[in-house]
């Protein structure tokens, strides 16, 4: 009985907070565009191969290097493939091997940055020192090293993506950690007898969700680009696969001929790290302190 009251009082004080949150979100219209990007572009990565016009390893000779046109909206490439259809079906790659390994780092920093945080000590200090070894590494230039060592495929891109965002993740959650370890509501559960593990999981956790949330967005934004540099750099998804940034490789001797072909999977690139770090400023905005409240 007394559930089902305390049910019925939480979903007006849900539906409260909701309103709240989309007025708040309606302050900042960069972040509505941002929105309006990234799910335009998830939408195209589910349904784009499903409508793209040709296959996206169709080569159609007599059609090599044409600009655009009804026939070919985006024009076609040096080797008469449609940079449309390209363009829709690496969509797909761009959110499952970027978003996979953004969700990988999320997971295991966040594991690494509640304990670590929490728990603190000799192991705090061993963590952060390897964390801190990672971090001095540019990560472009480690994940060109490790996929030279284990080869180029999307899971290898997926696992080395996710390693590489680790520390700056659970270094992220520690610093949170941290702060809330001090609350008030944290030493009320530990004279409760509450186990660690319930803690961690039942009193942080919950109140460093906002701050992983901006992280992991912002997170996504460079796996993105990362993703795409490795790709321009033929350490990628590899040929034929309709990667963006293997595409943009591919045109740079054909840039004189046919401006096009570099120019859309370049655009298309910069308008979803755009979008995905607009989301990620108004994340910041809004799930700050306060940040909902009238």
């Amino acid at each position: 009985m007394e559930s089902a009251q305390a049910l019925k009082l939480s979903r007006p004080s849900r539906l409260a907070g909701l309103v709240a949150f989309w007025r708040r979100l309606r302050r900042y219209p960069a972040t509505l565009v941002g929105i309006s990007i990234v799910l335009f572009f998830l939408l195209m990565a589910i349904f784009g191969p499903l409508v793209a016009p040709y296959r996206f390893s169709e080569q159609i000779p007599s059609d090599r290097l044409q600009p655009p046109s009804p026939k070919h909206w985006l024009g076609t490439d040096q080797y008469g493939r449609d940079i449309l259809s390209r363009i829709l079906v690496g969509s797909r790659d761009v959110y499952l091997i970027a978003g996979s390994g953004t969700a990988l780092a999320v997971l295991m920093g966040l594991t690494v940055g509640l304990f670590s945080g929490y728990y603190g000590g000799l192991l705090d200090e061993i963590v952060m020192r390897l964390l801190d070894v990672l971090l001095a590494v540019p990560p472009l230039l480690l994940a060109m090293v490790l996929l030279g060592t284990v080869g180029p495929s999307r899971l290898n891109i997926v696992l080395i993506v996710g390693f590489l965002y680790i520390p700056m993740v659970g270094r992220v959650v520690r610093s949170v950690v941290l702060d809330l370890k001090t609350r008030e509501f944290v030493e009320a559960a530990k004279l409760r007898g509450e186990s660690a593990l319930h803690i961690v999981f039942r009193e942080i956790l919950p109140n460093a969700l906002p701050a992983l949330a901006v992280e992991a967005s912002m997170r996504f934004s460079y796996a993105i680009f990362l993703v795409a540099s490795l790709g321009f750099l033929g350490l990628g998804v590899q040929p034929p696969a309709p990667d963006w940034g293997l595409m943009v490789g591919e045109a740079r001797d054909w840039f004189a001929q046919a401006r096009w072909i570099l120019l859309f999977p370049a655009g298309a690139i910069a308008v979803l790290v755009i979008g995905v770090g607009f989301v990620s400023d108004g994340l910041r905005r809004i799930l700050r302190p306060g940040g909902v409240s009238e």
